[in-house]
């Protein structure tokens, strides 16, 4: 940081902001402690609890030992592609001391360590999280029948722990890099987020395939053919679908906010060093390292704030809303003090960069509440959606498919608003100043560097709130567990109601914070768009010198390609779920033809269900990351770096629109079934619980499943890696245009990998059957 010439006041800042990163940690260790204290309740509890754990241990050890290898091969690819192409031009400043052997070998080191140390922070992120939340879910079982408000608190900030988690190590780690290596930080920060951003997508695919095979196996078999309760202890899936909540929806959706986090950074200070480099002010980089510290602190009072007053899921959902506000407001008002006190004297004034920034936090409340007006209980497309049961299956999925695309278009309608707000920002900028002083960019080049570094800061300011929209993500599945556990021992009613009504909050806050996650990870994919053009034109300003032209053939091509790899991907996740589940329905109807199972004197074996779920999510996850990675590789080397460009545009309109799609019909499919199992019970009257209304909501969410929890949230980690890799190799690919013998192999080498990732895909299930009874023992 010393070669930056930073002035006291910047330094103390930078410095102040790590300690802000270690206070947000602290934060969570002192939840963690308050959510230990509380009762875990009754000997029956904690035994539903125990194997809830041992279930969701198991699962994190295998999947754990199945990416390891992945990531020390990409680990050694990552030192060794600063061999490829020289070091930029900030490292060779930032290490003028050195000879420039000696630089590539300090900027491999450090890219590698930053990947391991990306990938060590989303996984440790997702893990000590899920393990909380299975802390936090008999304890607020156990609450649940003194009072609502307990209960709502223990869920509440058993899942803000997961949120400051994320937070911390995602603002401690940024600063750290920036810290050593000052201008040059981009270099290791790629490593950085490629490492939290490949975890993400482990996680989200291997916990979404787990939980859905689950889920759906156990609604299936327990609910349509023997009409049995949600979480019914005589059905062999129930522990395996508890377990699958908090390794779905806790370690997933936390790794992949993490990786948002860190991949607007890594793209706000590339953009901010291209900023600098054109005006001379060294503010464009510091900003969002400033705004990001705001945030945790912000959190931690938002999020301290939470607390119910009376009983019912609209005080819930009313008092979390309050602590999101608090903190949005807390957040905007400390960007406009640091903005008007540090960012003065930039050009076009301080207010362009805090406008951007207050952008991106109205763009997170916004989405929050079209997510919630989609997928909330009590809202009109959800009611639609219940009336249409009474037609049966069909209409209940038409009804829903209907809600899903309405839902998708008005989310980019916001998204386009808000990338336009970025537009008008910064238009009136002093553009001719930095064109006639020697730069090699065009008036309108440089605009758009503004601009996009407008778009980067509205994502920052968007995650800004990244421990309360995980917290309230968490809410969901210890919720979700807490009303297993209870009906799971036979809680008394009121508790029973309580939890119920947690439960249906958490489907809301869920699927909000589904929403607020695409829409980062398109903002993210857009600023690292921009990333992409300014690292390109580092190497050769002409490669980019008339954009990325879509009425080229050889781009539009690339764009085609994009727009199709988000289908294909759905399509080999869903595909998964199907499989899995298969065989998860037939272990189920297997158990039940066991004598006494049904009858409820013998016990299911759990364990076998679970073994299930376990191995099948791990069969496919090298297949989808190998199909993220190699699919740009490739497309950059037969094509061209323009031609990359368009199929990651492709790539973030298409996987925005699907993944929005998949999330809210759902999402609107399962708080549908929830407002019928409210109901008094009454098949006869086709009422409640057990009646044909309720069965068609069951196939309803079912269809759904796959949808929000895998296929759709697996899109956001996978559009990252997407536009992450191309980042990387975009400066190769210009470098070695020529085709040589090396390219040849290279692209033959990659065409390989994507075909025996696919057909992999597609293979029959006998593997995972043969593994499923060799480790049962029968």
């Amino acid at each position: 940081m010393n070669s930056m010439e930073l002035t006291a006041f910047e330094t103390v800042a930078v410095w102040s902001v790590l300690v802000i990163a270690v206070t947000g940690l602290l934060y969570a260790v002192f939840l963690r402690r308050q959510i230990l204290r509380e009762d875990k309740g009754s000997p029956e509890m904690q035994e539903v609890w125990d194997a809830i754990r041992q279930g969701a241990d198991a699962y994190l050890s295998r999947q754990l030992r199945t990416i390891l290898p992945f990531i020390l091969v990409l680990t050694a690819a990552l030192f060794l592609s600063v061999y490829i192409v020289p070091p930029s031009r900030e490292a060779l400043e930032r290490f003028a001391q050195y000879e420039e052997g000696t630089i590539r070998l300090i900027v491999g080191v450090g890219r590698a360590i930053a990947f391991i140390m990306g990938a060590s922070f989303s996984l440790s992120v997702g893990q000590i999280g899920m393990r909380m939340a299975v802390q936090g879910n008999v304890r607020v079982a156990s609450a649940a029948r003194r009072s609502f408000s307990d209960a709502l608190r223990i869920a509440y900030r058993t899942g803000t722990i997961t949120g400051m988690l994320t937070d911390g190590l995602g603002l401690f780690g940024g600063t750290i890099i920036f810290i050593y290596f000052g201008k040059a930080a981009p270099d290791a920060l790629l490593g950085f987020g490629f490492g939290g951003t490949l975890l993400a997508l482990f996680m989200r695919v291997g916990g979404g395939i787990y939980t859905k095979a689950a889920d759906v196996g156990a609604d299936l078999v327990g609910k349509v053919e023997q009409d049995l309760e949600e979480d019914d202890p005589r059905n062999a899936a129930v522990i395996a679908d508890l377990v699958g909540d908090n390794v779905g929806d806790c370690a997933g959706m936390a790794a992949d906010i993490f990786e948002s986090y860190e991949v607007t950074i890594v793209s706000g200070l590339i953009l901010g060093l291209a900023l600098t480099a054109l005006t001379g002010h060294i503010e464009w980089i510091l900003y969002p390292l400033l705004v990001r510290g705001i945030g945790v602190l912000a959190s931690i009072v938002g999020t301290y704030l939470v607390k119910g007053q009376s009983q019912g899921r609209g005080d819930a959902m009313k008092a979390i809303f309050k602590g999101f506000l608090t903190s949005a407001t807390i957040s905007v008002v400390l960007f406009g003090i640091v903005a008007a006190v540090y960012m003065r004297d930039v050009p076009g004034g301080w207010w362009r960069p805090f406008l951007s920034t207050a952008a991106g936090v109205g763009l997170a409340i916004l989405i929050d509440r079209l997510t919630d007006y989609f997928t909330s209980a009590h809202s009109k497309p959800v009611q639609e959606i219940k009336k249409s049961t009474s037609g049966g299956p069909a209409t209940t999925i038409l009804s829903g498919l209907s809600v899903g695309y309405e839902s998708s278009v008005w989310s980019v309608v916001v998204i386009a608003i808000t990338i336009g707000a970025a537009i008008l920002i910064y238009t009136g900028m002093p553009i001719a100043q930095f064109v006639t002083n020697g730069s090699a960019l065009t008036a309108g080049a440089v605009q758009v560097t503004f601009v996009l570094y407008g778009v980067a800061m509205t994502g920052i300011g968007m995650l800004t709130l990244t421990g309360n929209n995980v917290a309230m993500d968490s809410f969901g599945p210890i919720a979700d567990n807490a009303n297993g556990i209870g009906e799971m021992v036979g809680l008394e009613a009121d508790a029973r109601q309580i939890m119920a009504d947690l439960d249906a909050v958490g489907n809301t806050t869920k699927a909000i914070t589904k929403g607020i996650a695409i829409g980062s990870a398109v903002i993210a994919a857009v600023s690292l768009f921009g990333s992409f053009i300014t690292d390109v034109n580092k190497i050769d300003p002409l490669a980019l010198a008339y954009g990325i032209r879509v009425s080229e053939p050889v781009v539009f091509v690339g764009l085609l390609i994009g727009g199709a790899l988000p289908w294909l991907f759905s399509s080999l996740a869903i595909r998964a779920v199907s499989r899995a589940a298969g065989h998860m329905v037939d272990e189920v109807r297997r158990q039940f033809k066991i004598p006494g199972i049904l009858e409820g004197t013998r016990k299911p074996d759990y364990k076998r269900a679970i073994t299930i779920s376990t191995i099948a999510a791990q069969k496919d996850l090298v297949n989808l990351a190998v199909i993220a990675i190699a699919t740009p590789i490739l497309i950059g080397l037969l094509l061209n770096v323009e031609a990359l460009g368009g199929f990651q545009a492709g790539i973030i309109l298409s996987g925005q629109l699907l993944a929005v799609f998949m999330s809210n019909a759902g999402g609107a499919w399962d708080n549908a079934k929830k407002t019928i199992e409210d109901e008094t019970r009454n098949p006869a009257a086709n009422l409640g619980k057990g009646s044909e209304r309720h069965k068609a909501s069951v196939v309803g969410d079912t269809v759904g499943d796959p949808l929000k929890d895998t296929a759709g949230p697996a899109l956001n980690p996978m559009i990252k890696v997407v536009n992450l890799v191309s980042l990387i190799i975009a400066p190769i690919i210009v470098q070695y245009q020529a085709m040589n013998a090396g390219v040849i192999i290279a692209i033959l080498a990659l065409l390989g990998a994507l075909g025996w990732a696919i057909v992999r895909s597609k293979q029959d299930t006998e593997p995972v059957r043969k593994a499923v009874t060799a480790v049962s023992g029968d």
